[in-house]
């Protein structure tokens, strides 16, 4: 968002991830500032991290910026187009929304990032397995993994279970008429548990007791 002769000033960087779910094949992208997070689809589905791109806001102080991608008067997201698609050598003849297409051709996008992506990867771990790489014997194990890792720009992590007990405290206003018959335990019914950090997942949480102070 920008106003008029004010500088906007971004004081954080933001990078935009994305993500295509294994069952569903949908992509999804989110913007954070954190390290990339795992993501379930809406679908249930587990996702696979695909690429990460830079989404910090550069500073600007321009005046009525003109956006050079304008769309196009003429351009319409729901007008129906028909497309040649080749299936298994069999042509059909589809009839789609633009919108559709466009969402057809995004994903065909990523997908084509994502194999030129692995096709490097791959590239690189074969560089890697020869006698003077990862297949001498004074190569070191940890070497070989912390290589692979590097590659395939993968950080292992360890699952580690925790519990701990939260002390909380809080005030409510009762109208006198009604402390004759409050019970604050029946009151505050909805308290929840959670973290901010991207990495802890809280599975479990309950309420003993709530009792006035």
């Amino acid at each position: 968002m920008s106003v008029p002769g004010c500088t906007i000033l971004s004081m954080t960087e933001w990078n935009k991830y994305t993500h295509v779910c294994h069952t569903c094949d949908a992509l999804i992208e989110y913007t954070s500032t954190r390290a990339v997070i795992d993501i379930t689809c809406e679908c249930g589905g587990k996702t696979a991290y695909l690429s990460v791109a830079d989404a910090t806001i550069q500073p600007t102080n321009e005046r009525n910026k003109m956006d050079t991608n304008m769309v196009p008067e003429t351009y319409n997201a729901n007008v129906l187009v028909t497309y040649k698609d080749i299936i298994d050598g069999v042509p059909t003849y589809p009839t789609v929304k633009v919108n559709d297409l466009e969402w057809k051709l995004e994903r065909i996008k990523r997908l084509e990032e994502q194999l030129s992506t692995s096709n490097s990867q791959i590239s690189r771990i074969i560089d890697n397995l020869s006698e003077e790489s990862w297949f001498n014997p004074n190569t070191e194990k940890e070497e070989i993994l912390n290589d692979l890792c590097e590659i395939l720009d993968y950080q292992p992590k360890k699952e580690v279970q925790f519990e701990g007990t939260i002390y909380f405290s809080g005030r409510v206003d009762i109208p006198l008429s009604e402390y004759e018959n409050f019970d604050i335990d029946d009151y505050v019914n909805d308290i929840t548990v959670d973290c901010y950090n991207g990495d802890v997942v809280i599975d479990e949480y309950h309420t003993e007791e709530v009792r006035e102070s």
